[in-house]
């Protein structure tokens, strides 16, 4: 495609590729190419770790090429599909037809008509059991494989769990059977067969779905009497010897994240009830300080960026907080470079910590109290502790922060108008104390998520409030909210709707994905591109009730993700669950 298509794209850099520090490899010359694919715009892509992980792992690896596509916006979908073009790669411009594996993160359950769409886009059918050897092999992972059923139609096999490792050994394998592949020896099926020797691989062909009574799941079973009948979530075991692309790729663009990415821990010592992260990345472990030092001071000389974000499940929770942001802190002395974190929890706060991050940056606070009674707290199992958070919002204040943001939920069992008015009331003490501080009152913005029951968590047996009450209290906040100092924003009750059944789903759901696509369905994640109207007459076309998989589901349920193997037992989350509905 000539390079004049660049001047009708809004920010052509999306397309251009040959970043700083981008692989350039023979393309060609590669036994086994990988195309990396991240169902989003450019910009939230590449704000991504675990793309910029996998592609660094991938492109170590001396006889693979991996490169990058991303969905496009609008505009260029357009001119691809005018023009009678194909999808192509930042780093050679080779259409995804020319790739032996097409790899999609998944990461978010309101991108997957993205999927199809770059599917499409190459020119490659949308369903796996149309795509023989003279198509690339088409995998996934990322976070919402958690539940990977809604999307088994078009995908050949999913990773589960973290996938460093295991997409080694995929490739390995691979590259070892190719040519019998390709040339017609093996099977696809024998392929997928060999594949799912590796742990964490669930090719869902080779399983097979019956359901029973009111439509609930009957059974789960494989076809081939020697696959597992439950598939194990891979982990990496020691992150101080696991990969970190201190590489980094450095965007033409301003990105959603546009700063240096430390991953300090994988999983999370709480055990929040609402919480499917939790899950998907348990156990914990942490990165050692020496080891972060060194990552943050490597990927700083090759990068230049003067921000580093710290990341983790729950950060403040790092047992070694003070030595870390004291050792950046000596480390980039002088150097202008900023240490960010994300939620906090107020106990970390509490002493030199407090001190500490205010010395580094005063953009900010954000707190996650995620109910504002002790009540629903309990029922959510949040740990939040008052007296610890208005002690350390106070030091806080006194070094110099100015604005907070607290994170909530509604739709939570049991909740009623008192739950509703104590988000305004904890909203108004927390603007009021910088007073006893400073001159004025606090800004605050106050962010307000939709409960989502998701899969693996004890709240996977709750049924989901509808969009109509959700809207109901919406409204009632709006209304009741008078302090000018907060600032509410809500999630769109129909994108977490939809989120909820496309992360409770079953197979039934991969029509509903495809006609959805095919009513020109992209973006969903987008509130402005975000069509409720066209899912609506996809379930309804496809014959499916999307209430039913938000109901509340019975204990001995089979559910459609209970094949999964996380290291949670389900015993254990039906316990927390009885738990959180018994408290008054």
């Amino acid at each position: 495609m000539s390079e004049d298509f660049l001047l009708d794209v809004r920010k052509p850099a999306r397309y251009i590729g040959d970043e700083w520090n981008v692989s350039k490899k023979d393309f060609a010359g590669s036994g086994v190419k990988f195309a990396l694919c991240f169902p989003d715009l450019y910009e939230v892509g590449m704000s991504n770790l675990g793309l910029r992980i996998l592609y660094g792992v991938l492109n170590n690896l001396p006889d693979v090429a991996c490169e990058r596509f991303f969905s496009p916006a609008l505009d260029m979908e357009n001119i691809l599909r005018t023009e009678n073009k194909e999808i192509f790669s930042l780093e050679s411009k080779k259409s995804i037809k020319d790739f032996d594996i097409i790899g999609f993160s998944l990461g978010y359950e309101l991108s997957y008509t993205n999927v199809l769409n770059i599917l499409d886009l190459g020119k490659i059918p949308l369903k796996a059991a149309q795509r023989g050897p003279g198509f690339p092999l088409v995998i996934a992972g990322g976070p919402t494989v958690i539940n990977p059923e809604p999307m088994h139609e078009f995908i050949d096999l999913f990773l589960i769990g973290e996938a460093e490792e295991a997409i080694v050994e995929i490739i390995e394998l691979y590259h070892g059977l190719k040519d019998k592949f390709k040339s017609g020896i093996i099977s696809k099926e024998e392929l997928l067969v060999l594949l799912s020797g590796i742990e964490g691989v669930y090719a869902p062909a080779l399983y097979e779905v019956s359901y029973g009574e009111g439509g609930r799941i009957n059974k789960f079973s494989p076809k081939i009497g020697n696959l597992p009948e439950r598939i194990k979530k891979r982990i990496v075991k020691n992150l101080d010897s696991a990969y970190f692309p201190s590489c980094w790729i450095v965007p033409y663009i301003e990105i959603v994240h546009d700063r240096i990415t430390l991953e300090v821990m994988r999983g999370c010592p709480n055990q929040c009830r609402f919480c499917q992260a939790r899950q998907t990345y348990f156990p914990l472990r942490q990165r050692s300080v020496k080891k972060l030092l060194e990552l943050s001071s490597e990927t700083y000389k090759n990068s230049g960026y003067e921000e580093i974000s710290l990341a983790g499940l729950s950060v403040s929770d790092y047992a070694f907080g003070n030595d870390l942001i004291t050792g950046l802190l000596e480390l980039f002395k002088g150097k202008a470079v900023s240490v960010s974190l994300p939620s906090i929890k107020p106990k970390s706060l509490v002493g030199n910590f407090a001190a500490l991050i205010a010395t580094i940056k005063k953009t900010g606070l954000t707190f996650a109290p995620e109910a504002a009674s002790e009540r629903m707290r309990k029922v959510l199992n949040k740990d939040f502790e008052l007296e610890n958070f208005f002690k350390s919002l106070k030091e806080a204040y006194a070094a110099g922060y100015r604005r907070v943001k607290l994170y909530f939920m509604i739709g939570l069992p049991q909740e009623d108008e008192e739950d509703l008015d104590g988000i305004l009331e904890f909203a108004g003490q927390v603007s009021e104390l910088k007073k006893v501080c400073s001159n004025g009152a606090a800004e605050i913005n106050i962010s307000i998520n939709t409960l989502i029951p998701k899969p693996h968590t004890p709240f996977q047996w709750l049924g989901m409030e509808s969009i109509e009450s959700i809207n109901s209290k919406i409204h009632y906040l709006r209304a009741k909210l008078k302090n000018k100092k907060l600032r509410i924003n809500f999630h769109n009750s129909e994108m977490s709707f939809l989120e909820a059944v496309l992360s409770r789903g079953d197979r039934r759901l991969s029509p509903v994905i495809e006609k959805a696509f095919l009513k020109g369905a992209r973006f969903d994640a987008w509130e402005d591109h975000f069509i409720h109207k066209r899912w609506q007459e996809a379930f309804t076309e496809c014959g499916i009730e999307p209430h039913f998989y938000l109901r509340e589901k019975g204990r001995d349920e089979v559910l459609p993700w209970d094949f999964l193997d996380t290291g949670v037992s389900k015993d254990h989350l039906l316990a927390e669950f009885i738990k959180a509905i018994e408290i008054t």
